[in-house]
């Protein structure tokens, strides 16, 4: 089996877009596979003393960000539109995609979910939202969402979030390779060139 990378990742996370969307092809064309790990930034930035996104707190870097990702998004021909809502509570979607990447279809899930809260601002945090997401992908939306609510998911969401913590993670997307940590859509060829290293 090939070696693998853990993509973590936050539904409303701007930068976690083009990551999400990217990492897929740079893991195969390395021969690697990736792990998809949703979990949620709000319990880390509340331990940060922060009640909402750093890019709201702090206007210049918000200001600053909206512009980088318009660059970011036109390099990699990425559509973008800035979502009426920011951030979106992307908890019901990340339990959602705790449950696809159990079921090994989060690769089509979570960049299909993306795009919908920042290239279409369709508010991810809408069951009717997701509901249509999970039918286009061909999974039963009233299984997936049932599940997605269920006691078991819920619970590995938050464990999940708690091993982002003990990893260090501050912030999304992050890529884990063997305990190394690359934080930032710009350290995703970084991130594979160390696992490919390590697996040669």
């Amino acid at each position: 089996m090939a070696a693998s990378v853990e993509f973590w990742f936050e539904l409303a996370s701007t930068y976690s877009y083009p990551a999400a969307c990217r990492i897929d092809a740079l893991a195969r064309a390395a021969g690697l596979t990736v792990a998809w790990r949703p979990f949620l930034l709000g319990p880390i930035f509340r331990a940060q003393g922060w009640n909402d996104s750093p890019f709201n707190i702090y206007p210049a870097k918000g200001r600053y960000m909206w512009r980088d990702l318009e660059r970011v998004c036109a390099k990699h021909g990425l559509p973008l539109r800035r979502p009426t809502a920011f951030p979106r509570n992307g908890l019901r979607a990340a339990r959602v995609a705790t449950v696809a990447a159990d079921e090994g279809w989060a690769g089509a899930f979570v960049p299909a979910a993306y795009r919908a809260n920042f290239a279409e601002d369709r508010d991810v945090a809408d069951p009717a939202v997701l509901r249509a997401l999970v039918a286009s992908l061909g999974r039963d939306p009233d299984d997936v969402l049932a599940r997605a609510e269920s006691g078991p998911v819920k619970d590995a969401l938050r464990a999940r979030t708690a091993e982002a913590e003990r990893l260090g993670i501050f912030g999304a997307p992050t890529v884990v390779v063997d305990g190394e940590l690359f934080w930032g859509n710009d350290r995703l060829e970084d991130a594979v060139a160390w696992a490919r290293r390590g697996s040669a």
